[in-house]
């Protein structure tokens, strides 16, 4: 295809562009993109953009100028500010000529006006901001047709938004300042007139039939949407936590929520408009009800609410819209907000209340009994009731809540439309709920505190059901029709009064509890309790996955509640379930928990979802119980009780395949499901721990099947045949034994294991990494395995003093990398979405690895030097050939790969400096460069890890600067390093230079979370570049005005005053104790004042 500047007409033109937009041929799109880029680059791409505008023949046409003026003006470095104003004003005036355009061109021309207006927003002319006057031309559309008036509505619209909008390619600080004095100067007109706007609509009769109008409406709905959610203080909420939103309306607008009238219209427009803009309408209303509380007084505030409280009782009597889902949701959010944002006495004191909680309650149980009826919503309602219910203790008001009337509804509600919509589910084939688990247990948590609001209804009808449905299905098991439609929905019945059961059990840590409490929990759980023996009974014939499933919430919701608690030896729990099943405490209980286990084990092998769950459950028992005062003493105890256990005897004899088939290799097993098998002898080695001490023998039975499982692969390996089962094998064995390192935290368990691998099995280990070095699957679980060892937690790694074993183990992890490093290389270029699992990951592993062995003090590398040992050469030249293979966009991209290079780069720089100084410059530019981009991450691990690194990196070439000064230059190794690096430095000053300006730029503009790791490197940079420091200094005073200039200086003096010229820790101390103050007193400086605003925000140009 003909490339840009040799395009000699339109009809080129709008080929590229039919190409770029509906074309099918992937080449020619390439082609077309291409020849885009080089538009945009051309000095002739205003008047060519011009040409499409007037001559095109087709939308996709305009739509292409329009999307190369937005990459135009969207430029780091900005077009001249004349050209921007006209380009501004053209697009306004053809806008305004030809309103019929097609939508998505007027929504990328509109685009263009509002990113030009953000960017130049403090832009002078003429002693006026230029870019501000878009205000007023807007309102010019709004006095013409209505088409007109749309077109001024989506650009104060797209205006808002964009304002609201970061751009994380430039300062962060800038976009602030920008959007502070756009919602100070702008953004409660824009609110003010989009409200009359629809004072407007409503005033005359409605043609809903007009496109024009309808399309006008949301426009303007969308408006007063985007003001609402405006960013107000620069909090950045995470939209995912819905919930928790608070709206932090300025105080000048006060007046405005104060005006009952502005709640009416809101509510009115819901009554008034079809489902698609009531929609809107209720999504308003959502942002009103979550305005902070401090903006009103507390008469004010009841005022506000009980007009809320009017709004909701007025859609409830009148639920007919409520029949749209999209109405419902926002409707339901709302619901939610109120009580996010109200405490439970500030609604019961509103006149409305009991008739609003009533027709809230009638609403809800509607809502839970039309369960298929977006689902997604009930969690609002359930969170509005768990507030209100967890709210009951702390209400000291006289007037009644009457939740103990509507929560016992609510809750039998969800438990009845659970149980009806099992028989719906099997019969019509639809989706079922609870294969949604992340749902059904977010639902189930909600719903526990409100279950255990009067109490005893809540258990009687749980007790009533659940003896009905076990009854049905024992009358089916021993019915000869076999499996039927009724059996699966009696199991899916059965399923769910299971996880009722264990939510309500649950709850009791979240509500006032009594004895009477505790003995209904009994009742309740004997029957969970007999359920299980009735379906292990059964195995393997007679099994659900559903009920094994939830009978696993059960006992952990029982486990959580009930289990090791000291207080809870005497509690009536036990009471009801000693009677019926000889279940007299804990120890009693724990027998059942490793029964239950070790059956889900034996017969579940092929089901991960069960196994998966059994043995988090098994590890959670390991591991004991986090939120107990007395943690070690009381886990431990806990773990004696449970090694005890026969079926946990069992466990620690005979974990094989033979026994629990989960533990083969067969190829009906996903190579992902071997992945519990890591947690499984996490939670087995804990166990084995308990007693372990000093016996080895007991060690070595215990790996006894690991043993003749790795003598397999060695004799396979030797004749060479079965590959891909022996392939299998050290997948299965790569994965039990970083379980078995993770839990062995003591340095005899761990010289231990290190006795048994070294030197038979590790070589396996090696040897596999050559073969499979291109399948991940095989190559990660044993890299990890590999950096788990390395991994010297509590002390566990550090070997007597005879021992070898430290250097052992590193020149084993050094030979690895090597192997795998030289290996991955070989694999070429790799596509985007290949390049992590392929390389990326194992090279981050390897560097984990290679940090725990550079950090974990059981190494001392100086020896492998003196004894003419190259592995730690090795390992540190295959690190960097591993590293260049990386780009620095890559670094940053994947989060896993940068908080493991970053770490290790720190290490690297603390007591290596002799390495770093070696590198080749290119190496040394590409590291030094990767530190700059790091330092400005959002990730503050990164960030901080950066820091530290230039940090030892400027002190190492401060200090040898400082020596060279002070005495001959002797001929020593240290010396010529040093040297080597400073030549370096020479060479490229604006490495660190860059660095500093980035450094200063964070402390000065940026939200700066880790203040005191930027500043230890920010010295030495200043000691070292003092000419560019002053450089910089001069820059930033003399942008501001003249009033500013002089405090701004002062600032500057401050932050050096006492400040020495050395790198020692009192006077480091100094200069982060003066860059606090100083920080907060140039943040004071240039907080805007009403008057001239700076041009440029930004010490990095």
């Amino acid at each position: 295809m003909l490339i840009f500047f040799l395009l000699k007409s339109l009809a080129e033109l709008e080929v590229l562009c039919t190409h770029l937009y509906i074309g099918t041929d992937l080449t020619q799109r390439i082609e077309a993109e291409k020849a885009l880029l080089e538009l945009i680059d051309s000095p002739e791409c205003l008047s060519k953009c011009q040409l499409l505008l007037e001559q095109g023949t087709t939308s996709y046409a305009q739509l292409l100028a329009a999307t190369c003026l937005s990459k135009l003006v969207n430029r780091v470095s900005p077009l001249p500010i004349e050209q921007r104003i006209d380009i501004r004003n053209y697009i306004l005036n053809y806008v305004a000529s030809q309103p019929k355009l097609a939508p998505f061109v007027i929504q990328a021309l509109i685009q263009v006006i509002a990113k030009i207006t953000k960017l130049g927003w403090f832009e002078v002319q003429k002693d006026q901001f230029v870019f501000r006057e878009i205000i007023a031309d807007v309102k010019k559309f709004l006095q013409g047709t209505v088409e007109h008036c749309i077109i001024g509505v989506m650009i104060l619209s797209e205006l808002t938004q964009e304002m609201n909008l970061v751009d994380y390619s430039r300062p962060s600080a800038k976009h602030r300042k920008i959007a502070t004095s756009f919602r100070d100067t702008s953004l409660k007109d824009i609110l003010v007139l989009a409200c009359s706007l629809l004072k407007e609509v409503l005033a005359k009769p409605l043609n809903l039939q007009d496109q024009y109008q309808q399309n006008l409406v949301m426009q303007v709905l969308k408006l007063v949407l985007n003001c609402l959610n405006f960013d107000f203080i620069g909090s950045s909420a995470d939209e995912s936590a819905d919930d928790l939103c608070t709206v932090q309306i300025p105080t000048t607008w006060r007046t405005i929520f104060l005006e009952p009238e502005t709640l009416d219209l809101f509510f009115d427009l819901y009554h008034s408009l079809p489902p698609l803009l009531s929609q809107l309408a209720l999504s308003c209303l959502v942002q009103f009800a979550s305005t902070r509380r401090s903006l009103f007084s507390s008469p004010e505030r009841a005022k506000y609410l009980g007009n809320l409280i009017k709004g909701v009782k007025r859609i409830l009597e009148n639920p007919q819209g409520l029949s749209d889902p999209g109405n419902y949701h926002e409707f339901c959010r709302f619901l939610a907000r109120l009580k996010t944002n109200y405490q439970l006495g500030e609604l019961v004191m509103v006149k409305e209340y009991p008739e609003v909680i009533r027709l809230i309650a009638n609403f809800t149980i509607t809502s839970l009994q039309h369960w298929e009826f977006a689902p997604n919503s009930v969690h609002y309602l359930l969170t509005l009731w768990q507030r209100m219910v967890a709210s009951v203790p702390f209400v000291k008001s006289a007037e009644p809540h009457l939740l103990d009337t509507y929560a016992p509804e609510i809750t039998k509600a969800f438990i009845t439309s659970r149980l009806e919509s099992v028989a719906i589910v099997v019969r019509d084939h639809l989706d079922d709920p609870l294969d949604d688990t992340a749902t059904v247990f977010q639902q189930l948590e909600q719903l526990c505190t409100v279950s255990r609001c009067e109490y005893e209804k809540t258990c009687t009808l749980l007790v009533q059901l659940f003896d009905q449905n076990a009854q049905n299905y024992q009358k089916l098991l021993h019915s000869a029709s076999g499996i039927t439609v009724d059996m699966a929905i009696q199991e899916g019945r059965l399923a769910w009064l299971v996880y009722l059961v264990g939510t309500v059990v649950g709850g009791r840590l979240t509500y006032i509890s009594t004895d009477e409490h505790d003995a209904m929990d009994g009742e309740l759980s004997c029957r969970v309790f007999q359920l299980i023996s009735l379906m292990d009974s059964g195995l393997p014939q007679c099994s659900n996955e559903k009920i094994e499933l939830a009978i696993l919430w059960f006992l952990d919701q029982f486990r959580k509640t009930y289990v090791g608690d000291q207080l809870q030896r005497t509690s009536k729990v036990y009471a009801r379930m000693s009677e019926v099943l000889g279940i007299t405490d804990d120890n009693h209980v724990l027998e059942t928990f490793m029964t239950k286990i070790v059956t889900n084990l034996k017969y579940w092998g092929r089901c991960e979802p069960v196994i998966s769950r059994t043995l988090q459950f098994l590890n959670d028992l390991s591991v004991g119980y986090p939120f107990h005062f007395s943690l070690t003493f009381i886990t431990y105890i806990l773990l004696k009780k449970l090694v005890k256990i026969d079926a946990v005897k069992f466990m620690l004899k005979n974990h094989t395949s033979e026994h629990f088939p989960f533990l083969g290799i067969s190829d009906s097993y996903s190579l992902s499901d071997f992945r519990c098998r890591t947690t499984f002898y996490t939670a087995l080695t804990r166990l084995l721990m308990v007693d372990l001490g000093e016996d080895e023998d007991e060690f070595e039975n215990f790996m006894l099947p690991l043993t003749v499982a790795f003598e397999t692969v060695l004799q396979i390996f030797n004749n060479n045949f079965k590959q891909e089962d022996v392939k299998r094998m050290l997948i299965g064995l790569a994965r039990d034994l970083r379980g078995i390192a993770f839990a062995l935290n003591t340095k005899t368990s761990y010289t231990m294991l290190f006795d048994w691998m070294y030197p038979t099995y590790l070589p396996i280990l090696q040897r596999a990494i050559e073969r499979w070095y291109g399948e991940p699957a095989c190559t990660t679980p044993i890299l990890k395995l590999m950096a788990e060892l390395m991994q010297n937690r509590s002390q566990r790694l550090n070997f007597d003093v005879s021992s070898p074993n430290g250097i052992l183990l590193f020149r084993e992890a050094s030979k690895m990398v090597c192997t795998y490093g030289n290996q991955i290389l070989s694999l070429g270029s790799l596509s985007k979405d290949q390049i992590y699992p392929m390389k990326l990951k194992g090279i981050s592993i390897c560097c984990s690895a290679l940090r725990s062995a550079l950090c974990g003090n059981y190494v001392s590398f100086g020896v492998f030097k003196l004894y003419g040992d190259n592995h730690f050469d090795n390992v540190l030249q295959a690190f960097v050939k591993m590293l260049l293979s990386v780009s620095h966009s890559d670094l940053l991209q994947y989060r896993k790969l940068s908080q493991s290079y970053y770490p290790l780069l720190e290490c690297l720089t603390q007591d290596h400096m002799s390495f770093i100084t070696n590198l080749e410059p290119p190496v040394l530019l590409y590291v030094l460069t990767s530190i700059s981009e790091g330092l400005t991450t959002l990730d503050t691990v990164v960030s901080s890890s950066c820091c530290t690194s230039l940090d030892y990196i400027v002190t190492y070439l401060f200090k040898h600067i400082a020596k060279e000064g002070k005495k001959p230059l002797r001929c020593g190794e240290a010396t010529q390093a040093g040297q080597r690096l400073l030549h370096f430095m020479q060479q490229n000053p604006d490495v660190l230079q860059q660095m500093m300006s980035v450094l200063m730029n964070t402390i000065v503009f940026e939200d700066c979370r880790n203040q005191w790791s930027v500043s230890r490197p920010l010295l030495g940079l200043i000691l070292l570049n003092e000419k560019y420091f002053s450089e910089l200094r001069a820059s930033l005073i003399n942008s501001q005005p003249l009033p500013k200039q002089e405090v701004l200086a002062q600032c500057f003096r401050n932050l050096m005053e006492g400040v020495e010229q050395n790198l020692s820790i009192k006077n480091r101390d100094r200069f982060t104790q003066n860059l606090s103050v100083f920080r907060r007193e140039v943040a004071e400086a240039l907080r805007s004042d009403g008057s001239a605003e700076p041009c440029s925000l930004d010490m990095m140009s």
